[in-house]
């Protein structure tokens, strides 16, 4: 429940100061840390327009979207306390329950009829085919060096020594990290800002979506955001009481969204058509892990 919470909090401030991150940078004052939450709360307070051409999908997408990412929530742990759902390969139910929710995503921009939103569904498709392998070398190395197989048993034995050891968290940090940008479409794969259906993927997708149906979709994207921060958290915090370990949580977060917000400052966006080949790359990084776990084990001839 505490990891729970947590990730709650920390996504309210997350995209806030990525946005206010970028804002600096570019020598602007920029809004609140708080306003992308003032948004969601004034779209819930609206009213919701469908489309005729839309079915009951259109309708119920976007609160199968935020169940599942709420759902996700449920399976991290907070260092040595399980989530309050745990249970062994538990990081396979954390993938495809998101992977539930990108689906009736997708399958609700198809369903309003736009030819521009069907190509965003495709786009976001094959980007979250693409990451999926990266994503499970690095579990199944943890799973490797840790003898667990629960988000819980990885990140509760995975104590933080040896240089290699840091190497291996400081690389899984950075897959962490670049699935979520890849995950919430943020630069440099997608531009959140551009208004050029030829070149937007999550946005293009979410154009007929309106008032409530458009506050669940924009906070499940930061609640993920911070769900993955927090994986990131728990590479770290396995070994620390909970009196540090907590402000630990607050300070990486908020360490990752300026790190978000620095890299959305200074890298250009791709073009379209290296996003696949720099996702599909992820996963050769993620190779150094299970390599790296091999040679900690000293299995690796």
């Amino acid at each position: 429940m505490l990891g729970f919470l947590l990730i709650l909090i920390a996504s309210a401030f997350f995209t806030g100061i990525i946005i206010r991150t970028k804002s600096i940078a570019s020598g602007r004052k920029g809004p609140g840390i708080f306003q992308p939450i003032k948004d969601v709360v004034r779209l819930f307070r609206k009213g919701v327009v469908y489309s005729q051409t839309t079915s009951f999908i259109f309708q119920i997408a976007p609160t199968i979207y935020f169940s599942s990412v709420v759902m996700a929530m449920f399976v991290v742990p907070f260092g040595p306390s399980k989530g309050i759902v745990s249970f062994d390969g538990d990081f396979i139910f954390f993938a495809y329950i998101l992977a539930l929710g990108k689906f009736f995503n997708i399958i609700s921009a198809m369903d309003t009829g736009s030819s521009f939103e069907g190509m965003g569904a495709s786009r976001e498709a094959l980007y979250s085919l693409f990451v999926e392998p990266a994503f499970f070398i690095l579990m199944g190395s943890l799973a490797l060096i840790t003898g667990h197989t629960s988000f819980q048993g990885m990140f509760a034995s995975l104590h933080i020594g040896s240089y290699l050891s840091y190497a291996l968290a400081l690389i899984g940090t950075f897959v962490l990290m670049m699935i979520a940008m890849i995950e919430n479409s943020r630069m440099p794969i997608d531009d959140p800002k551009t208004h050029l259906e030829l070149t937007m993927v999550h946005e293009v997708m979410i154009l007929d979506n309106s008032g409530f149906d458009l506050g669940l979709i924009l906070s499940a994207g930061y609640i993920k955001f911070a769900v993955y921060g927090a994986l990131v958290v728990n590479l770290f915090i396995g070994i620390f009481p909970l009196q540090y370990s907590i402000p630990m949580f607050f300070i990486i977060q908020a360490v990752l969204a300026i790190g978000v917000g620095l890299i959305e400052s200074f890298m250009a966006r791709f073009r379209m058509g290296h996003n696949a080949q720099f996702i599909f790359a992820l996963t050769s990084v993620s190779l150094l892990i299970f390599f790296g776990a091999l040679l900690i084990l000293g299995k690796f001839a």
